[in-house]
């Protein structure tokens, strides 16, 4: 299963190619509609927010609420091309020395592409550049993402997230189910589950706003119900722990991923960290705890996968950090293209659907799954065996 994106931040749509989902499966709109409205909210987010109400139309490999095993096309318009047609339309301008290149870019942003990819492409104008590397683009990943959840819900798999940390405030972890995360987060400005710490996460936001500043943060992505075994401990490149990591570190923003108690296992002694096995015949093997989030190996335990991700405070601030024109070398203040002082319970949902894409990707790749019921043959088969091992 693989996926493409296209489209750029303020161009007429955003589209993605799915390719490999099994024929027979149940899809429809509203399925993805879903999550793409949990990608747009969130306490800190920006006036764009306001202007855009993202609804896919799914134009190909659908019919009647059924996949058809060919290359399903899910595209989200941008309401607010309107406004940009002459700034980002794809027909040449009648005479570019005529001052019709409106709102060229040659003040690279510090801690976005925009320098980067001018100095790979070659672009001049650095707008080229923005408007696809935006975190716009994140609006069809999370589009792919709830396909992939939709096939891992058919499995017995279920994926939700949640914020763990804002700009310093931590909330407190307390044992909960996967379905009373869903719930609390859900109801939570922040994506936060615990109240104390969802105020004072809000009150950071206020004051980074205040400053003309950014705050970024910590999400966790847990997925309960994938059966033991899916990965590969033979192949580098199979790995499913290493293709998790490498998605959520694919997210605009995101700088680190940990799985399981993650980094604080550096600091613990061996006989602390490592999960003892178990044995039960209704459930067969399972782990007295999940230090390790779920994998071993670089292969699923049947445990919960636990996996969180770091992302930085947004680049682009109120009160702009310094930047060299382009064209004249000359020191500026970087310009402002959108004004989020906190897209961390946003993000959190953009992880979710990655880590649901890799999962569901791998469930494909490992069983039967040109038809869905075969495809839930395969894993319910799997489990027994593995139950019976």
């Amino acid at each position: 299963m693989r996926y493409l994106t296209a489209g750029e931040s303020h161009g007429p749509q955003l589209t993605t190619i799915i390719e490999g989902l099994p024929a027979g499966m149940e899809l429809t709109a509203e399925d993805i509609n879903l999550d793409l409205a949990r990608r747009q909210k969130g306490y800190g987010r920006g006036r764009r927010m306001q202007i855009e109400k993202d609804q896919v139309f799914i134009a190909s490999g659908v019919r009647h609420g059924y996949t058809l095993g060919s290359p399903v096309s899910l595209v989200v318009e941008n309401n607010d091309w309107k406004h940009w047609t002459k700034i980002m339309g794809s027909e040449p301008l009648a005479d570019e020395e005529s001052g019709e290149v409106k709102r060229k870019i040659t003040r690279p942003r510090p801690g976005h592409a925009d320098l980067n990819g001018g100095l790979k492409y070659g672009h001049r104008d650095l707008r080229n550049v923005l408007e696809r590397s935006s975190a716009r683009e994140t609006t069809v990943r999370v589009a792919a993402g709830a396909a992939a959840k939709k096939v891992l819900s058919l499995l017995g798999v279920k994926v939700t997230s949640h914020v763990v940390e804002i700009g310093g405030v931590k909330a407190e972890s307390k044992p909960m189910s996967i379905e009373e995360i869903q719930k609390v987060s859900e109801e939570s400005p922040v994506r936060c589950l615990e109240p104390k710490a969802e105020k004072e996460m809000m009150e950071a936001i206020d004051r980074a706003k205040e400053n003309g500043d950014s705050i970024g943060g910590i999400v966790e992505v847990i997925a309960e119900g994938m059966p033991a075994g899916v990965g590969s401990y033979v192949h580098y490149d199979r790995k499913l722990d290493a293709k998790i990591a490498a998605a959520v570190v694919s997210i605009n923003a995101f700088k680190g991923v940990e799985f399981g108690i993650g980094f604080e296992a550096a600091h613990k002694p061996g006989s602390e960290v490592h999960d003892e096995i178990a044995w039960d015949p209704s459930k067969g093997y399972y782990r007295e705890s999940n230090n390790l989030g779920g994998f071993e190996g670089g292969m699923t335990t049947g445990m919960p996968i636990v996996v969180r991700g770091v992302m930085k405070p947004i680049p682009t601030l109120y009160k702009p950090l310094r930047s060299v024109d382009i064209d004249s070398k000359e020191t500026f203040t970087a310009s402002i293209e959108r004004s989020d002082s906190c897209a961390v319970p946003a993000a959190a949902v953009v992880a979710e659907a990655a880590v649901a894409w890799e999962l569901a990707s791998a469930l494909l790749d490992q069983f039967n799954s040109d038809r869905m019921e075969s495809l839930v043959k395969s894993v319910e088969d799997q489990r027994a065996f593995a139950r019976e091992f």
